[in-house]
């Protein structure tokens, strides 16, 4: 199935549900999906990871200028956005200059927009590496993916590209210390025939073992909201989510469910 990508480096102002009005940042090529996981659901579409590493990059200068003209423009308009959200055609993290394009973006947003956080939407995937949790670490809201409870569940949703633990995952999400929200999409069905369900019972006892152990500041609750990656997949109800957000009261751990 076709997928919806973003076509500049700086998107919106959109008005998210989640973050008020968002300025939105996109690190990868306008013109395909750059990410390590390949998920059933994702509104990009499929991930080609053969092509990967032949994608054009923008540098860290280029990134940081598009930045800079975009958020002077908007600051005379008079914008106030509520975040600065780094999203867009795949997994930010996996930009070389990640780091150093946190650092210019605080000051870009000291400069322009003191008011707004700085939040960025990831796979967790690359949380082990130094320099990138350090990065996540100076901004405002981390909101990192975890979307199973069990390694058989984590690879027939996320389809990771490599060998990823999800105890590795969950280790390192913990390692935040709190200064984080996890965001889970919840589904079923039967993708390429292979069943996938996180709802089940053995599911979620195994993840909200994870959510114990990783204490975040929020967990967001989420069903299919778009068109899927792949087709065969059941959007789960408000009503089921609501249920599965009351497991949660129990470890006192604030949750949001945006159906």
């Amino acid at each position: 199935m076709s997928g919806f990508l973003f076509d500049d480096i700086v998107f919106g102002p959109v008005r998210s549900r989640r973050f008020g009005i968002s300025l939105g940042i996109n690190l990868l090529p306008e013109n395909r999906k750059i990410c390590n996981f390949n998920c059933v659901y994702c509104e990009c579409g499929l991930s080609d990871y053969k092509h990967n590493t032949g994608a054009r990059l923008h540098t860290a200068v280029e990134i940081v200028d598009a930045l800079r003209t975009r958020f002077h423009t908007l600051a005379n308009e008079g914008l106030k956005p509520d975040n600065i959200t780094f999203a867009g055609n795949g997994e930010p993290t996996l930009h070389p200059g990640f780091a150093e394009i946190i650092d210019q973006t605080i000051e870009l947003r000291n400069r322009y927009f003191p008011q707004a956080l700085i939040t960025v939407l990831s796979n967790s995937t690359r949380l082990h590496i130094p320099e990138i949790k350090k990065a996540l670490l100076k901004i405002d809201n981390n909101v990192l993916k975890l979307d199973a409870g069990s390694q058989e569940m984590f690879d027939k949703i996320n389809r990771c590209a490599g060998n990823i633990l999800i105890q590795d995952v969950v280790n390192q999400l913990a390692s935040f210390e709190g200064k984080l929200s996890i965001q889970t999409l919840f589904l079923r069905g039967v993708v390429n025939g292979i069943e996938a369900d996180n709802t089940s019972k053995h599911e979620l006892d195994l993840w909200l073992g994870h959510i114990r152990i990783i204490k975040p500041e929020l967990v967001m609750i989420y069903p299919i909201e778009r068109e899927t990656a792949e087709s065969g997949i059941e959007k789960i109800g408000k009503e089921e989510l609501n249920r599965i957000a009351a497991l949660l009261k129990p470890f006192e751990i604030p949750t949001e469910v945006f159906a």
